[in-house]
């Protein structure tokens, strides 16, 4: 599972819950949504990442650290609703070693 930063919830299910609340409050949907990820300095996990935008219109742009340990990665995503990101969120999460941030 990817690590949630910044995540003080007891569990997945309260951590997505208060999420959607905040994203709910803070966006007006359907809207373009920003998506940042850490991933260790590894093709494969960012092409992982981008499979679970498929079908979706986004603008994917990334950044090596200047050791090239890890890698930033940004996709600014048309979404539709909180669920929308949620999901997203969650596909995202089943890949190892990828943070979100």
């Amino acid at each position: 599972m990817a690590n949630i930063i910044e995540s003080n919830h007891d569990n997945q299910e309260d951590f997505y819950k208060s999420l959607k609340e905040k994203l709910e409050q803070q966006h007006n949907f359907p809207e373009e949504y920003l998506f940042k990820f850490i991933v260790p300095g590894d093709s494969e996990k960012i092409t992982e990442i981008i499979r679970v935008f498929d079908g979706l219109k986004y603008t994917l742009s990334n950044r090596e650290s200047s050791k090239g340990k890890y890698t930033s990665v940004s996709l600014q995503c048309f979404v539709m609703d909180a669920d929308q990101v949620i999901d997203i969120y969650q596909r995202v999460a089943k890949i190892e070693n990828v943070m979100m941030l």
